[in-house]
């Protein structure tokens, strides 16, 4: 794989305040340049949500009420979230839901595709017992040495999961065929299906 040729990528992870739909508590976009991980440019904002974080998911990724009451409202940073992603490529995973947060905060966003490394592992790595995030760190055993913050935080998800990227396309010779294994069906930048032939 040349790293050189990918378009501009970031690897994002949101972490929400447990109610359905989410509200966003904290965004991270770390982005991939030359076949590595770009912290010195990466984005990460906490954000004070609409309505409280339940206590399920403060124990999930440990953000508190008290913690976030004097961060920006969503409304104070969204401009500068969006502006930050642009119409680069992003990556997550399991990317439906980090790409359903962020399409329902930033309804005018608009990435050129969305990876997701969900899928990715299960075409590259098929027969593992399970492709959560931490089965894939004990099964691929990526640095995470310079990760920041700890597991469930924005932050240290989007580094594992650039990590876990980087090491899986490895495995294909070309983005596009990344591309092939990795972008679900109904999110951007899917392959067109092909057409099948008839005799009209």
């Amino acid at each position: 794989m040349n790293f050189t040729d990918w378009p501009p990528l970031f690897v994002v992870d949101v972490e929400g305040n447990g109610m359905n739909p989410p509200d966003l508590v904290e965004i991270a976009a770390l982005p991939i340049r030359d076949g590595r991980p770009d912290t010195s440019t990466a984005g990460a904002w906490l954000t004070r949500p609409r309505r409280p974080i339940t206590p399920f998911a403060t124990k999930v990724h440990g953000l508190t009420n008290t913690a976030l009451a004097d961060k920006p409202a969503w409304a104070e940073i969204a401009e500068t979230v969006h502006g930050f992603l642009g119409t680069a490529w992003i990556c997550a995973h399991n990317a439906h839901v980090d790409y359903r947060a962020l399409s329902a905060h930033l309804p005018t966003w608009k990435p050129a595709g969305v990876l997701d490394t969900l899928r990715l592992s299960r075409a590259a790595l098929p027969g593992l017992p399970g492709y959560g995030l931490d089965a894939l760190i004990k099964h691929l055993q990526p640095d995470l040495s310079q990760a920041p913050a700890q597991r469930h935080r924005a932050t240290f998800d989007a580094y594992a999961t650039a990590q876990i990227l980087l090491t899986l396309a490895q495995r294909y010779n070309t983005f596009d065929q990344l591309i092939a294994a990795a972008v679900p069906p109904t999110l951007p930048g899917a392959p067109a299906p092909e057409e099948e032939n008839t005799l009209w």
